[in-house]
């Protein structure tokens, strides 16, 4: 009987991969105090795998650092070079969940590990919207959520011009994901 009911667990899992098309990772930070910068990166995938009975998962999300998009060329170069994100040895930003925290039914938080440059430090990402239905238009099982984190840019190397930009970094990243068939 226990091993009927570890497989009718297992089974109930979802697995959704990141649609590209509609998930955007985006990023803020002060310069010299005058304002917010903002940018984005334009390549961001994975996947979420959710089991809404037992309110466990996994979110693992990759964010291409070649993709980063601030409207201006010249930033732009500067940061996929070594001197910031080192695009060409350190493709992507990584972000792998420990565990997701809700509050009753609702998804408020996701721990785990964030690596940038091949460094990695736990972070919290908090959720401030998730929700999961089926698409009119496809018919298709999709979840999305909102969520955002803080990082300080020299716990990843990534320091240079501290303080006339923030080391404080604020990333949001808007998500959908589609259910793989079964």
């Amino acid at each position: 009987m226990l091993l009927t009911a570890l497989n009718a667990s297992s089974f109930a899992v979802d697995h959704y991969k990141i649609d590209a098309d509609h998930t955007a990772t985006s990023f803020q930070y002060s310069r010299w105090g005058f304002s917010m910068q903002h940018g984005s990166f334009d390549n961001t995938s994975g996947f979420i795998e959710i089991d809404p009975d037992t309110k466990t998962g996994t979110i693992d999300i990759d964010i291409s650092t070649a993709s980063v998009n601030t409207g201006s060329d010249a930033v732009n170069r500067t940061l996929r070079s070594s001197v910031f994100f080192d695009s060409k040895r350190h493709p992507d930003i990584r972000f792998i969940s420990s565990r997701l925290i809700f509050d009753g039914d609702v998804l408020k938080q996701v721990e785990g590990n964030l690596t940038i440059k091949g460094i990695t430090h736990p972070v919290t990402l908090g959720v401030d919207h998730f929700n999961c239905g089926s698409i009119l238009i496809n018919g298709k099982r999709t979840c999305g959520a909102n969520g955002a984190l803080k990082i300080l840019r020299s716990d990843y190397n990534l320091g240079r011009y501290v303080p006339f930009l923030s080391d404080a970094v604020t990333f949001s990243i808007v998500v959908a994901a589609i259910k793989d068939s079964p």
